[in-house]
């Protein structure tokens, strides 16, 4: 099947993973319109609570990481102080998060969701996971596997302990 600007003939060069700077912008490309889906759902479901997408980053991560403090989820979106604060002061009043005292360090601020978070953040994974179900459904288990190794290949080092975990974040 070819889409405008994309074949999907694969010559010589790009099996041996040789790709021209064409390739790339329209690799490039495929990720800003699939991105742009791949957040639509969401977004329209942010939307209705006067939310944004920092909301949605915020939420997912403490969902993932119940506990997580106010710095850990500072360094994993990279997002300053001042910006975090506005987010996170909504989602407490909003009963969506709580923050509780440290229990080793009275000083840090444990995030957590409440049920009210829960149910929220299943929303809008469940549009997520959808889109993500029904894509990986139709390009195949290889695609899948290869598309997933893409991805681990592009987050920086720094940064793979968030996304893998202790144990798999020092892999090479």
């Amino acid at each position: 099947m070819v889409r405008r600007g994309f074949s999907s003939n694969t010559t010589r060069s790009e099996q041996l993973l040789f790709l021209t700077d064409d390739q790339l912008r329209q690799g490039i490309e495929l990720m800003f319109f699939a991105y742009r889906g791949f957040t639509a759902d969401p977004d329209r479901i942010l939307e209705t609570r006067g939310y944004g997408r920092a909301h949605h980053r915020a939420i997912h991560f403490i969902n993932r990481r119940p506990g997580l403090t106010v710095n850990e989820l500072l360094d994993i979106l990279a997002v300053t102080k001042q910006s975090l604060n506005r987010v996170l002061r909504q989602l407490v009043e909003d009963r969506m998060v709580e923050s509780r005292v440290g229990v080793v360090d009275r000083r840090q601020r444990n995030l957590h969701l409440t049920e009210t978070g829960k149910a929220f953040e299943r929303e809008l994974t469940e549009a997520q996971r959808k889109r993500m179900r029904a894509a990986f459904s139709r390009a195949g288990p290889e695609a899948v596997q290869g598309f997933r190794r893409v991805l681990e290949e592009m987050i920086d080092p720094e940064l793979r302990e968030y996304a893998f975990g202790p144990s798999e974040g020092a892999r090479p």
